[in-house]
């Protein structure tokens, strides 16, 4: 087994230092971009002509692959102290941009019981808890990895918050990013989880799924910043510029983040 993962690693890098080398440049990417960047790279395409590859996963993933030599170009990071940390040890041009803040919600699937009020966003964790309490069967609870996530992090300490950590610990399932914790949200055996907004506000999330926002001073800030790795060829500087433009801050306000200058978004 551990031969078949080290070659399935080597594979990886591989296939990435490929298409490095043919001019496309590879972008590490928080999860919880999933969708509202895969719509910008669409856009900075059109606009441009240039091509990128998104590659999503764990931001805590990306910045060790990155401090190893992993051939990425670009990173968006659901935590800046990644971005930082790297720029510190010499791996980034700069230290970067902040290009977003994110929030936390609760996500269930429809029809999978009442949602809870937005004064109480957790009280589906409280109910999950108190039927296993019972004996009335294991309702899971996902979150991303706290490990290495940074909204397993925020879904942590909004638990702590709540006093409900310590007893929710038979009913969470760990998701290895955001995007993998919504899956598990939404699946038949689970209550629900918590997860970034900007997956809640997907269409192909918001239509089987309801949702309520977690109240931002519950857990630390979401602060995403995103920087240039060394090295990184033309295009990934034009992307990372264009990130930056209107255009893309307000894809990116749409999809429930608050951008740098937006005082007026939710928080």
């Amino acid at each position: 087994m551990r031969l078949l993962l080290h070659w399935g690693l080597a594979a990886g890098l591989l296939l990435l230092s490929l298409t490095a080398q043919a001019g496309v440049p590879t972008v590490a990417a928080a999860s919880d971009l999933q969708f509202a960047l895969t719509e910008a790279a669409e856009r900075f395409t059109a606009d441009t002509g240039r091509e990128v590859r998104l590659n999503f996963g764990s931001s805590g993933n990306f910045r060790r692959q990155i401090a190893q030599g992993a051939p990425f170009e670009l990173y968006l990071s659901a935590d800046e102290a990644y971005v930082l940390a790297l720029h510190a040890e010499g791996h980034t041009v700069d230290e970067g941009v902040v290009y977003a803040e994110g929030r936390l919600v609760w996500l269930q699937r429809a029809g999978q019981g009442d949602l809870p009020a937005t004064e109480a966003p957790l009280a589906a964790v409280r109910q999950a808890i108190d039927r296993h309490a019972a004996g009335e069967g294991r309702p899971r609870l996902a979150l991303a990895n706290p490990g290495h996530a940074p909204y397993g992090v925020a879904a942590m300490q909004a638990l702590e918050h709540a006093g409900l950590w310590d007893a929710s610990a038979p009913l969470r399932v760990l998701g290895e990013n955001v995007s993998q914790a919504a899956q598990f949200a939404l699946a038949g055996d689970a209550r629900g989880g918590l997860v970034a907004y900007s997956l809640a506000l997907a269409p192909a999330v918001a239509e089987r799924s309801e949702h309520v926002l977690i109240p931002g001073d519950w857990h630390a800030p979401l602060v995403q910043r995103m920087a240039l790795v060394k090295g990184a060829g033309e295009t990934a500087h034009a992307f990372y510029a264009w990130l930056q433009e209107a255009e893309a801050r307000a894809i990116l306000a749409r999809y429930g983040f608050r951008v740098p200058g937006d005082e007026g978004a939710a928080r």
